[in-house]
């Protein structure tokens, strides 16, 4: 019986994820860009909030494609970030949507990019940790 090797984080199903932490960052980033030039003074709050959205999307995607434990510990900061403002700014504009008249990318729980924002970092967190023995084992044996 062969022994197998644990999984990468960043093999497997794992690219698949950096690949839409990518499109995330890039598409919150864009949308960021383009408010903050033409409509920043409509809603300030939302769009800060989808450029942190943006930067948040740019670290997980940066740090999930490394493959030394420190880059396992960034990654699983910048996503359990995301998950607690998806929830926060989530929460926050149902009740107050007077301050959200444009929506952020973490507005009613990412329901404008149907509801991925959400799901996005519980699914990231749990490929962590999954994988865990194998992004900490490779900085062991270095």
């Amino acid at each position: 019986m062969m022994n197998q090797s644990p999984t990468a984080k960043n093999s497997g199903f794992g690219r698949l994820l950096i690949v839409i932490y990518w499109i995330f960052s890039l598409s919150a980033g864009a949308r960021a860009l383009y408010q903050i030039l033409r409509k920043f003074d409509q809603a300030p709050l939302s769009i800060s909030l989808s450029l942190v959205s943006a930067i948040i999307y740019l670290v997980a995607t940066i740090f999930l494609a490394k493959k030394d434990a420190v880059s396992w510990n960034i990654a699983v900061g910048a996503l359990s970030i995301e998950l607690l403002g998806v929830l926060g700014v989530g929460s926050f504009s149902y009740m107050r949507p007077d301050l959200f008249p444009l929506a952020s990318v973490w507005s009613h729980f990412g329901a404008g990019y149907g509801y991925v924002p959400l799901v996005l970092p519980i699914i990231g967190l749990w490929w962590l940790f999954h994988t865990r023995q194998a992004s900490t084992s490779r900085a062991v044996s270095k």
